[in-house]
């Protein structure tokens, strides 16, 4: 998308990245996903369009993760569960860098209800 960046944008952009780096953290401190899941849900209203597609990437990020999560912890007791968790591991870095080089990019999410990559 070739929009240009208004004067209010960049500061979004900025948050956008926070957040993303915020779910990457979170791997290791999850209070910070919780955390940039509420910052993007502060900051859609107010993004420009291809913005509002990396906010609500942002969101359907942390909770679809929330779901792998609660399934991994639920199904740990079998082997089944650790395989979900380590998924949960690869699809929440790939979904984070997969945005941040959109971002920097300055183009909007192509498919941002998408359950996968």
């Amino acid at each position: 998308m070739s929009e240009e960046i208004l004067e209010n944008e960049p500061s979004s952009k900025n948050t956008a990245k926070i957040i993303y780096i915020l779910y990457l953290i979170g791997l290791f401190f999850g209070i910070t996903g919780v955390i940039g899941v509420v910052m993007a849900y502060v900051n859609k209203d107010d993004a420009s369009q291809w913005l509002k597609t990396h906010y609500q990437f942002q969101i359907r990020t942390f909770w679809i993760g929330a779901l792998y999560m609660f399934l991994g912890s639920l199904l740990s007791l079998v082997l089944i569960g650790w395989f979900i968790l380590l998924f949960w591991v690869v699809w929440l870095i790939i979904r984070s860098v997969k945005g941040l080089k959109a971002l920097d990019s300055n183009r909007a999410i192509e498919n941002p209800t998408s359950w996968f990559f």
